[in-house]
C-alpha cells in the first residue's frame, strides 16, 4: 500500500492561513521568515506557500528562538549549524557501522 501524503512529515499539506491559525502568529510573520529564508515553504502550482509538518515544526522553533530575543540572520545560522550537525551525525553513525561491519 503506498503512503499517503499525510503520513510524510515532508509534504506541503497546509496553507499559510491554516498554519497562522495554528501557531497563532500572523500571516506577515510567515511571509517575512519565507523572504529572509528562515522557512522556505513549497508552493503550489498557484504560487501559493504549502507548510509541511516539519515546516510547522521550524517555525514553532523559530518563534521560541525569535521570543527570546535572537534576529532572523542568527536564527537562521542557528538553523544551518543544527543541520549541520544531524548531516555530521549521521555520516559518524554510517562510518561506525561500516567498522563494526569489518571488524
Amino acid at each position: 500500500m503506498p503512503a499517503l501524503p499525510f503520513d510524510d512529515d515532508h509534504a506541503p499539506l497546509y496553507s499559510l492561513g491554516q498554519v497562522a491559525d495554528m501557531l497563532q502568529v500572523q500571516q506577515a510573520y510567515l511571509r517575512r521568515l519565507d523572504q529572509h529564508e528562515v522557512v522556505s515553504p513549497a508552493r503550489s502550482t498557484g504560487g501559493q506557500r504549502r507548510y509541511s509538518r516539519h515546516d510547522i515544526m521550524t517555525v514553532q522553533h523559530v518563534t521560541q528562538m525569535a521570543d527570546e530575543g535572537m534576529t532572523l540572520i542568527a536564527i537562521r545560522r542557528i538553523l544551518d549549524l543544527e543541520r549541520e550537525v544531524r548531516r555530521l551525525r549521521q555520516e559518524l553513525k554510517a562510518a561506525q557501522a561500516r567498522l563494526t561491519e569489518q571488524g
